[in-house]
């Protein structure tokens, strides 16, 4: 060693991923920058394809030239175990149906951590490619996507090269990374970015934008507080009384609409929502018939259950965050955890978003 240089403070200010993207930026050459994430892999026959992917940069794909070239990925750790399986299927449907849907022709397709290709001369003269301010940009990804449409910006996606990808494979790495996105998703809803693509878009592109931002937590968060008034309805109409009257009202008249609205079997179907998309996606990748005999397999495996435990999830760190603030990265390590958990551990991590609210159900 020969001198140091003792720093005034943290050298990380904000968010450490973004930083150091938005760092490392300054030391690439050429017009593209493709940004891969630690947890993602890629394959010798798609690099292959790399020279196509760089010519969609001239390639007339609207009013804008291209700015991100969107690719979709490969999941390849479905088969660690069911819930693996499961995350594994909802992501593939979102990288390849749901992001095929978001940039044509809903044109609202963001960038989302995915191994997308920059324009590296646009997005350098434009802020870089990562917001780093630390809580509201937790989900520093997105805000590139934002960064790069608020500036005239155009995003596609392409199909043809693909980019291996590991998610998630335990119960509680799930959740934590649920949680992370969902606080993001917070951040998002108080964000002036969020304002500023609403006051710019047309109606129909910033309907179709809410939906896929922001609105798709709040309506997970409004199917929570809809079980809750559903269950605390019945509960005063069968200690009040009134139900009894009204139904007996109902078969004398031979009005069967009561019966269907009050029916509680819907409180389990939530789950079996929420796997529509992936349904649509099984379609189309591998045809009817294969999609028939996966989805039955997965209700085999109690996927219902897991879904309406992550939408539980979503709710309480989405709510959380819009009431209180404070969303944090989560680091969920992404590792192989085959192993047994105490109960003490899952009960301190799920008390406040499922235990205390099963209770209040129950």
């Amino acid at each position: 060693e020969i001198y140091s240089v003792k720093l005034p403070g943290n050298p990380k200010l904000g968010e450490g991923k973004p930083e150091n993207q938005n760092h490392a930026v300054i030391f690439t050459r050429g017009n593209a920058v493709q940004t891969i994430d630690m947890n993602q892999d890629n394959y010798f026959e798609e690099a292959l394809k790399m020279r196509n992917l760089l010519e969609e940069f001239s390639q007339n794909h609207g009013k804008f030239r291209p700015s991100i070239l969107g690719v979709r990925e490969h999941v390849f750790t479905g088969s660690v175990s069911s819930l693996a399986s499961f995350m594994s299927n909802q992501e593939t449907s979102f990288v390849t149906l749901g992001q095929r849907v978001l940039s044509n022709p809903l044109k609202v397709r963001m960038h989302y951590g995915h191994p997308d290709v920059f324009d590296r001369i646009f997005h350098i003269t434009r802020g870089g490619i990562s917001k780093a301010s630390r809580i509201i940009n937790i989900s520093e990804d997105i805000f590139a996507g934002f960064n790069s449409t608020l500036r005239q910006g155009n995003i596609t996606h392409h199909e043809y090269i693909q980019v291996g990808k590991g998610r998630d494979v335990g119960l509680n790495q799930i959740a934590l990374f649920e949680g992370k996105v969902a606080g993001g998703n917070g951040e998002q809803v108080l964000s002036r970015d969020i304002y500023r693509l609403g006051q710019l878009f047309d109606f129909f592109r910033m309907l179709s934008f809410y939906v896929t931002t922001v609105g798709f937590y709040f309506c997970t968060m409004l199917t929570v507080l809809t079980v809750y008034i559903f269950l605390y309805g019945k509960t005063y109409l069968a200690l009040s009384g009134v139900g009894e009257s009204i139904q007996n009202r109902a078969d004398i008249q031979g009005n069967k609409a009561l019966s269907v609205a009050l029916n509680t079997q819907f409180l389990f179907q939530i789950g079996v929502f929420t796997a529509i998309p992936m349904i649509l996606g099984f379609i189309l990748e591998e045809g009817v018939l294969t999609a028939f005999v996966s989805f039955i397999t997965m209700q085999f495996q109690l996927c219902s259950v897991f879904f309406t435990f992550s939408l539980g999830t979503r709710t309480h760190y989405f709510g959380r965050t819009i009431l209180h603030g404070g969303a944090k990265y989560r680091a969920t390590g992404r590792g192989f955890v085959v192993r047994h958990i105490k109960f003490a551990e899952n009960y301190r991590l799920y008390s406040r978003s499922h235990f205390v609210k099963g209770y209040v159900v129950m």
